[in-house]
């Protein structure tokens, strides 16, 4: 399928979220190798008034699943300390979850990325959860485009 003139996968069908506010059991795994970065396209619609949702953005080094090695790495965050000359600093990291919280009870669309592929990642998957009214999720669609070889 298309968006202009590049193709886009479907990185989550259309289709409510998991109930009780577990993450997707089985997310869609979409083929990225050599490209250097993705851009995601998402589309909710909350089920209850106190409605939003929170995904997280896995990737893989592997085309296909490995019994040997961890297959799924989810992106972190990355937040460089001050910088004092004559002193070695200490920097933080931590895995990402991004929390949306929608403003009226519409369909909402966002774009979310550039997220950097580096062109060494075989794979990568969008997991998502209810977490505002997880007795009544919401419904969640996200298109993926691929760009840079």
């Amino acid at each position: 399928a298309l968006i202009g003139a590049v193709p886009f996968q479907v990185a989550r069908a259309s289709a409510a979220l998991p109930a009780a506010g577990a993450y997707d059991a089985s997310p869609t795994a979409l083929m990225c190798a050599g490209f250097e970065s993705a851009v995601f396209y998402f589309s909710y619609t909350r089920g209850d008034a106190l409605g939003s949702f929170a995904f997280k953005i896995e990737v893989s080094p592997h085309a296909s699943d490995s019994a040997t090695y961890d297959n799924w790495f989810q992106l972190a965050l990355y937040e460089a300390d001050f910088i004092v000359a004559g002193s070695d600093e200490q920097a933080l990291i931590q895995r990402e979850e991004i929390l949306y919280t929608p403003t009226n009870a519409n369909e909402e669309r966002f774009v979310y990325g550039s997220v950097n592929l580096g062109g060494g990642i075989q794979r990568v998957r969008v997991s998502a959860k209810e977490v505002g009214a997880v007795g009544k999720p919401g419904t969640l669609e996200v298109l993926s485009t691929f760009w840079g070889y």
